[in-house]
C-alpha cells in the first residue's frame, strides 16, 4: 500500500471519507443517547478502527450509574475488536484492513512510572471508554503502539474478549498461582469464572468458588470448578476450610468488590497464603484489618488493577490456541441500539453473566 499521500494531515488516504457515525453517548448518570456524531480524527501516530464487537464490562454500569469518575459526555466501551480503516502518517506496523484490538491504557511514556515499566500508574494515563471516547460506536481511534493484530480467523467476539482476559492473566500473575495450589474465588461473575478457568490452566489442584446467584453457580459447575459453594445456603469460610483440610486456601481472589466479601478473603486464606484484591470496591470504602494477623501469618496481599505488561499478547495467544473459550461465559449478543438496556441488565440481572454488543 502506498503511504505517501496525506489527507489533511489526518491520515493516509485509504479512500475512507465517512464523516459521521452512530455512537452511544453517556451525558450523565442514567442519560445515554444513541446519536450521530463526528467520526474521530486521527493524529499521525494513531489508527482509526471500525468496531465490530464490544463487550459490556462491569465498569460500564458504574459509569452509567454515576458511581465511577469519568468525564462527560463520554462514549463508553473498551473491550473491542475491529478493522483498521485509516492510519496516521507515521504508522508503519498496522495497515488498512488489519483486524485488531487495542490496549485501552494510553500512557505518556515520559513520567517516572512509564520509564520504570509501570504504565498503569502513569501520571497522565487515559483509558479508552473510561477517560476518553471508546468503542460503543461505529469507529474508535487508538495509538499505533496500543494496537494488536488478531490472528487469522479469530472471531470478532474472541477479539473483543482479549481485554478482560488480559486483566485476568495480570491477576493470576500477581497472585503467582502455581501447580498444586488450592485457589478460592469469591464471586462467580464473568471475571470470577475466568479466574477459575485460568487457575486450572495454571495447575491449581483444586479451585473453589463461592457465589449466591444460582445461574452463576451452575455456570461454574459447567466450567469444571471443583468445589462450588452456594453462599446463600452455606458459610463459604467454613466450606473453604472443609475443602482444604482445615488450612484455608493458598490463594484467595476477591472478585466482588464488597466489604463483606473482602472480610471473607482474610478469613479463608491459609497462613502464608496470598489475597488478591481484584474486585473494584467503592473508592471511599474502608476495611478493618488486624496488622498482627498479616504479620504473624506472613500474608501476601496484592492488588490487580488492569491488564498490560505483556498480558495482551498472552491473552491473544491463549485464545488463539483454543485453551480458553470465552463463548462459555457469554450470555447474549445485542445491537448498539440496545446498549442502554444491556448495561442495565448487566447491572441488575445477575443471571446474565456477559453481554456482547455487535456493532453494525
Amino acid at each position: 500500500m502506498a503511504q505517501n499521500t496525506l489527507v489533511n494531515n489526518q491520515g493516509i488516504d485509504s479512500g475512507f471519507d465517512q464523516k459521521e457515525m452512530k455512537a452511544a453517548v453517556t451525558y450523565a448518570a442514567h442519560d445515554l443517547k444513541i446519536e450521530t456524531v463526528p467520526v474521530p480524527e486521527i493524529n499521525d501516530n494513531e489508527v482509526l478502527i471500525k468496531v465490530k464487537a464490544c463487550g459490556i464490562c462491569g465498569t460500564d454500569p458504574h459509569i452509567y450509574n454515576g458511581h465511577f469518575p469519568a468525564p462527560m459526555p463520554l462514549i463508553q466501551g473498551h473491550e473491542f475488536a475491529g478493522e483498521v480503516v485509516k492510519i496516521g502518517a507515521t504508522v508503519t506496523s498496522v495497515a488498512v484492513g488489519d483486524r485488531v484490538t487495542a490496549d485501552i491504557n494510553i500512557s505518556c511514556g515520559n513520567c517516572y512510572y512509564c520509564r520504570t515499566g509501570q504504565k498503569l500508574f502513569c501520571e497522565n494515563i487515559k483509558q479508552l471508554g473510561v477517560h476518553t471516547n471508546g468503542a460503543f460506536a461505529e469507529f474508535v481511534k487508538a495509538p499505533e503502539n496500543n494496537t494488536y493484530k488478531l490472528p487469522e480467523g479469530m472471531p470478532w467476539e474472541e477479539g473483543a474478549y482479549i481485554e478482560p482476559l488480559a486483566c485476568v492473566i495480570r491477576g493470576q500473575e500477581r497472585a503467582n498461582v502455581v501447580m498444586g495450589d488450592i485457589v478460592a474465588i469469591i464471586g462467580a461473575g464473568p471475571m470470577g469464572l475466568a479466574h477459575a478457568v485460568m487457575a486450572k490452566l495454571n495447575g491449581a489442584s483444586k479451585v473453589i468458588i463461592s457465589e449466591m446467584n444460582k445461574a452463576r453457580l451452575q455456570k461454574a459447575r459447567e466450567l469444571g470448578v471443583d468445589v462450588v459453594i452456594d453462599a446463600s445456603e452455606k458459610d463459604p469460610i467454613q466450606e473453604v476450610f472443609h475443602a482444604t483440610e482445615g488450612r484455608g486456601a493458598d490463594v484467595v481472589f476477591e472478585v466482588v468488590g464488597a466489604m463483606p466479601t473482602y472480610r471473607q478473603a482474610f478469613q479463608m486464606v491459609r497462613k502464608g497464603g496470598t489475597i488478591v484484591a481484584y474486585g473494584a470496591a467503592p473508592a471511599d470504602a474502608t476495611l478493618d484489618v488486624k496488622p498482627f494477623e498479616i504479620f504473624s501469618k506472613e500474608l501476601t496481599i496484592v492488588g490487580s488493577y488492569a491488564g498490560t505488561y505483556g498480558t495482551w499478547t498472552k491473552a491473544i495467544q491463549l485464545l488463539s490456541s483454543k485453551r480458553f473459550n470465552p463463548k462459555a461465559i457469554f450470555s447474549k449478543t445485542i445491537k448498539l441500539d440496545q446498549l442502554e438496556e444491556g448495561i442495565v441488565e448487566a447491572d441488575k440481572n445477575k443471571d446474565t453473566i456477559k453481554i456482547l454488543v455487535e456493532i453494525e
